[in-house]
């Protein structure tokens, strides 16, 4: 349960956050039904919900982290165009 807790956290502390991320939504939704589970005495059931939402949120996580990624790359990439123009410029002159 504390796994899955901490995974969450991480997933909103990295900027996933459930409207936009299916994957956060759902991990959300079976951690809350894993501790219905719990309530229940139902532990296999709750075990599993609990890994399965770990894995959501992981997930969330994961793709939130490769998007910011990319759209720094997508900057440097810009960057790097400009200097290899400024370039060509300064050497055409």
């Amino acid at each position: 349960m504390r796994l899955t807790q901490q995974a969450l956290e991480q997933a909103s502390a990295v900027g996933a956050n459930a409207d936009e991320s299916p994957e956060l939504k759902l991990a959300e939704a079976k951690f809350a039904r894993a501790k219905s589970s719990m309530a229940d005495q139902s532990y296999k059931n709750a075990r599993m919900r609990f890994e399965q939402a770990e894995l959501d949120a992981r997930l969330a996580e994961a793709q939130v982290l490769t998007r910011k990624s990319q759209e720094q790359l997508n900057v440097l990439n810009t960057r790097i165009t400009r200097l290899r123009k400024q370039l060509q410029l300064g050497e055409a002159q």
